[in-house]
C-alpha cells in the first residue's frame, strides 16, 4: 500500500492539513500581528486543504473497493 501513488497523495494532503492547522493554532496562541494578518487566510487555506484531502480519500476508497 505504501508504494501506491494514490495513498501517498492522500497522506501528503492529510499532512498538509495538519501543518496548516498547527500553524494556525500556534499563531492564535501567540496572538499579535501574525494572527491579525494571517488568521483568516490560514483558516481558508485549511478548509480548502481539507476538501482536497477528503476528495482524495473518497477517490482512493472508490478506486480500491471491490
Amino acid at each position: 500500500m505504501r508504494d501506491d501513488p494514490m495513498f501517498l497523495a492522500v497522506a501528503a494532503a492529510s499532512l498538509a492539513v495538519l501543518v496548516i492547522l498547527m500553524i494556525g493554532i500556534g499563531g492564535y496562541a501567540r496572538g499579535g500581528e501574525f494572527n491579525r494578518r494571517h488568521a483568516n487566510r490560514l483558516m481558508r487555506l485549511r478548509i480548502i486543504a481539507q476538501a482536497v484531502a477528503i476528495g482524495l480519500i473518497l477517490l482512493f476508497v472508490w478506486l480500491r473497493r471491490g
